[in-house]
């Protein structure tokens, strides 16, 4: 008569960590460092945190929440050094562009978290800095945040588009080859319509916004 299997007890085996926000921000955030937004499901983070899906809406209403939360945990470490307000603005554009599928879904969010309040509080303190009265401060954060990460989302996507060189060509070209009696505007602006480094043209228009803002009643 074969021996009888000693009976183990599921009490013995290790307990599964607590879910909190926390954990499951963090999970989300290292998919997203590492294989992109596209990866974030909640089936996928369910897998990582061995649990379902529904018990993650505990924690996260939804994907946007989840994506707001993404978001703020990146500026958890993001400096606020820049004593200038192109500067600063440079900087988040930056940090954004190495995630533009992010970018894309923060266009149309309005995140709210304690780090994302230290750069609206960090851009208004540059603002306040350089002169400009509270109120277009205050509104000229929301346009200044919103061009810095609509930039991001354009640009960072061109990037990862095998097509976008193509694209820039094909403008080029069109801008070269334009007729002058046809588009004389064109004719009289087509070097530097295509002139100008990413990240020249990015403080040239960070720079104008500022003073836009500071001379706008």
């Amino acid at each position: 008569m074969p021996p009888r299997r000693t009976p183990v007890s599921r009490r013995d085996r290790p307990a599964k960590p607590p879910l909190s926000r926390d954990g499951v921000v963090a999970v989300a955030l290292g998919i997203l460092r590492e294989e992109g937004l596209e990866r974030v499901t909640m089936r996928r983070l369910a897998a990582e945190l061995d649990t379902g899906p529904a018990s993650l809406y505990v924690y996260v209403q939804n994907m946007a929440e989840l994506h707001g939360a993404l978001l703020d945990a990146l500026l958890a470490d993001f400096p606020l050094t820049a004593s200038d307000p192109v500067d600063l603005l440079v900087d988040y554009t930056t940090l954004l562009l190495e995630y533009p599928s992010l970018a894309r879904s923060v266009l149309t969010l309005w995140p709210s978290g304690p780090n994302y309040l230290r750069v609206i509080d960090a851009l208004l303190g540059r603002l306040a800095a350089a002169g400009i009265p509270p109120r277009p401060a205050a509104w000229g954060v929301d346009v200044l945040l919103q061009h810095a990460t609509a930039s991001a989302a354009e640009h960072g996507t061109r990037r990862e588009s095998a097509a976008a060189d193509g694209e820039w060509e094909g403008l080029r070209a069109a801008v070269r080859d334009a007729p002058d009696a046809a588009y004389p505007h064109i004719a009289a602006h087509r070097e530097e319509l295509v002139s100008g480094a990413g990240e020249q043209r990015l403080r040239w228009a960070f720079a104008a916004l500022v003073n836009g803002i500071a001379t706008s009643a």
